[in-house]
């Protein structure tokens, strides 16, 4: 996720499942309090609930209660797959894969209804990933199905390429129409199944596919069009690329998932109720309440007095939780994500008050400040991972050595990496900017999303150590919404901004495309200069294209040496989760992907 956020990414999520502590609390084993309702205190609220245009963990915590896929994960297993709305996971053994790996069969489960009444269809399957590859929004997470099935990253892309031009703007009308015509052959009905054709192989394909991945959930196309959606016809280019609340979709929801939308009250909360009718059991939970509750101190009070079952808890808090009697913590329980903070190269200038000035005249930066590698390798040796890790994420850490996770395959546990070092910083601040960089001195704003004390800290511990450094150096911190963090560092407008990446699969190429690649979710927004991404985005091309795992290595670890020469972020940790549980919540298992709850599991009953 993905991605980018819903929980915010560099947050602990901590599930309270089994809390009595504290003066005047209930016993342990005191009747459950709301034994009907689910409640989960977090920070930081959806951006959409559209399944194609989600990108971040608060919308896919949401859109993963709602929607469904054509498969899942088994039980957390990130290396096995099950059925959902499709009847069998297919493979080369049933024959529901082609030899050469190039088509895919899904037979589609009948007897499954929307949560309009609306039966499934092949054909709403269909139109789901087509309306995707179509719509595919700016820095959205489309390019999964772009590559395998088109074999480009954008849909402007194709059509540029087709058109022989430089601009979306000047492809004509005709090869719209085809660019229309190879979405539409590349997914197809054929009577119950639904057959996707890929442009190449392309190993990670059944995992973009799987729950967890909002941009798989199927939609009701009859629905969606009635929203004022894609009608499904030629003329596709006015719904592309639109602004969130632009989106038909952006607000309301209608999946098959065993919860259905009740009321999305923005800043406050979201309510789900259960879906009577859902295909499998109904969930044990019949409401889950979502709410948006910033202060830490609220929370805990919320979640001591039974009144929240499940809390968001950033590190730092952690020992108070843990410390509580009748609480469980569970340690480092596996969570594929990492965290780092990218320097924009070419940040917007424009009505932007986080780069002052935007001059080098001490009163700001320019716009193309973090393109001198000085001012980079510079943020990074003033940067202290020691203190992140043990102080911030009580250990729930370790140091990033680039952007591949050490837990996935072709990761270089050799790979160098940068460490504090403020004589080192020193030196390259003096060079920086052929040295007048450290004569006139700069001032810049670091922003971080509203609650995320982890993230705010991160910035905290950059600007005591740069400002140290040199009193005509002055960095700001402030605090955006989530919504409008997440606007902000997409148009290029914050000179740096602290993110975290939750997988969308579990394969290196997930890693490296939103961080490195031209296209990518966080990499173009940083705007990478072309002498950098030609290369890197060709060693990403030829790592995916194929299965030998010595052309892979190969390639993932000349793009984790890129990443250090160039300085290119500051990488900061890959995550563990701790999981902190009140005994009358039970169910919960650990998938190191999954976005946020799975509430359909949870149950609430004594211990």
């Amino acid at each position: 996720m993905r991605r980018s956020g819903t929980v915010p990414w560099f947050t602990v999520v901590v599930v309270a499942l089994a809390l009595s502590a504290g003066a005047g609390l209930p016993a342990a084993a005191e009747t459950v309090k709301n034994p009907d309702t689910m409640v989960k205190a977090t920070y930081g609220e959806p951006e959409t609930l559209d399944p194609a245009y989600a990108y971040d963990t608060a919308s896919g915590e949401v859109i993963y209660q709602i929607y469904e896929n054509l498969i899942d994960f088994d039980h957390g297993d990130l290396s096995k797959f099950v059925p959902m709305l499709a009847t069998q996971v297919p493979s080369v053994e049933n024959g529901l894969v082609s030899p050469d790996g190039l088509v895919y069969r899904f037979p589609i489960r009948q007897g499954v209804r929307f949560h309009n009444g609306n039966p499934l269809t092949p054909e709403d399957v269909e139109y789901t990933f087509e309306r995707a590859m179509l719509q595919d929004r700016s820095g959205g997470p489309i390019w999964m199905f772009l590559e395998p099935l088109l074999g480009y990253s954008t849909i402007e892309e194709l059509a540029k390429d087709l058109a022989g031009v430089d601009s979306f703007d000047q492809v004509p009308p005709e090869v719209l129409r085809e660019v229309y015509r190879r979405v539409d052959a590349a997914v197809e009905v054929e009577g119950d199944t639904v057959v996707f054709r890929l442009a190449r192989p392309y190993p990670p394909f059944l995992s973009i596919l799987a729950h967890g991945g909002s941009w798989s959930s199927i939609i009701d196309k009859e629905w969606a069009i009635a929203q004022g959606d894609w009608d499904g016809s030629e003329d596709w280019v006015r719904w592309h690329d639109p602004k969130a609340e632009n989106d038909p979709l952006y607000d309301k929801a209608n999946g098959t998932g065993p919860y259905r939308l009740v009321a999305w009250e923005k800043g406050n909360q979201i309510i789900l109720q259960r879906n009577e009718d859902y295909w499998r059991e109904p969930a044990p939970i019949k409401t889950v309440v979502i709410r948006n509750v910033q202060e830490w101190a609220t929370r805990q009070l919320m979640l001591q007095s039974g009144d929240a079952d499940i809390v968001t808890v950033d590190p730092p808090y952690l020992e108070q939780v843990a410390a509580m009697p009748g609480v469980r913590v569970l340690r480092r329980q596996p969570w594929l994500a990492n965290t780092a903070a990218f320097f924009t190269f070419n940040i917007a200038v424009e009505g932007n008050d986080f780069i002052g000035s935007g001059k080098l005249d001490g009163q700001g930066i320019p716009p193309d400040f973090f393109s001198d590698i000085d001012v980079r390798k510079a943020f990074n040796y003033s940067f202290d991972w020691q203190v992140y890790i043990d102080d911030v994420n009580m250990g729930e850490a370790t140091q990033a050595r680039g952007p591949i996770p050490a837990s996935l395959p072709f990761f270089n546990p050799e790979q160098p990496v940068y460490q504090l070092d403020l004589r080192k910083a020193e030196e390259h601040f003096r060079r920086a900017w052929g040295g007048r960089l450290w004569e006139t001195g700069f001032r810049m704003t670091i922003a971080y999303n509203a609650g995320n004390d982890a993230r705010r800290i991160a910035a905290e511990i950059l600007e005591q150590n740069i400002e140290s450094l040199n009193p005509k150096f002055q960095i700001d911190i402030q605090s955006l919404q989530w919504p409008t963090y997440l606007q902000a560092y997409r148009e290029s407008r914050l000179p740096l901004f602290i993110i975290g990446w939750l997988a969308d699969f579990p394969d290196p190429h997930n890693f490296v495309v939103p961080f490195m690649h031209s296209t990518g979710t966080y990499a173009a927004a940083q705007r990478l200069p072309a002498e950098l991404t030609r290369e890197i985005d060709a060693l990403i091309d030829r790592a995916v294209s194929t299965t030998d795992p010595e052309v892979r290595r190969d390639a993932y670890y000349r793009l984790q040496q890129i990443a250090y020469e160039q300085a290119i972020d500051i990488f900061l940790v890959d995550r563990t989760q701790p999981v902190v549980m009140r005994d009358w919540v039970q169910g919960w298992y650990p998938n190191a992907i999954r976005p946020g709850e799975d509430f359909y599991r949870l149950r609430k009953a004594s211990s």
